[in-house]
């Protein structure tokens, strides 16, 4: 697990576990390696917008509908660069972004799919670890992010 994610949920005195799972590195399949659904699997997606950059996390099962975020955010954004991940999430593996980017000095903004479940996970920061909490404490450690209806099901 990535020390800044670990030092931060800490920090935040929340209660978690650690979830081992065969390398993987696509949503999907660490979902079904995982033995979870798509649903319960948050996914960050960096992007870069006129302002700076700025997380957006969906459910696994899910991709970012950008028209509608580029509504929400009233700017133009695209996709962030490899280099520009690795930059912001330094002890983070590459790909392996966690979605609580505020623990790392970014804007989150959450999908209002991940709502409604009652268990979430998440990459921890490499290819072989999620990080599994309940949907009330994930829900309490972006309650004061920015949310909205942005992911469409793919």
């Amino acid at each position: 697990m990535a020390m800044t994610l670990r030092e931060y949920l800490r920090s935040q005195d929340i209660d978690y576990e650690e979830v081992r799972h065969p390398r993987a590195v696509s949503a999907d399949h660490i979902a079904e390696q995982s033995h979870i659904t798509g649903d319960q699997l948050a996914k960050a997606v960096m992007l870069h917008g006129d302002t700076g950059n700025r997380l957006a996390v969906v459910p696994g099962s899910c991709d970012v509908d950008m028209v509608r975020l580029t509504e929400l955010m009233h700017e133009r954004l695209r996709l962030a660069s490899e280099e520009e991940i690795q930059r912001h999430f330094d002890d983070c593996d590459p790909g392996a972004t966690t979605p609580l980017g505020q623990a790392y000095g970014l804007e989150v903004w959450v999908d209002d799919r991940l709502t409604a479940e009652p268990d979430i996970y998440f990459e921890a920061g490499d290819h072989e670890t999620l990080v599994h909490m309940s949907g009330r404490d994930f829900q309490k450690l972006m309650a004061s992010m920015p949310h909205g209806h942005f992911s469409l099901h793919h």
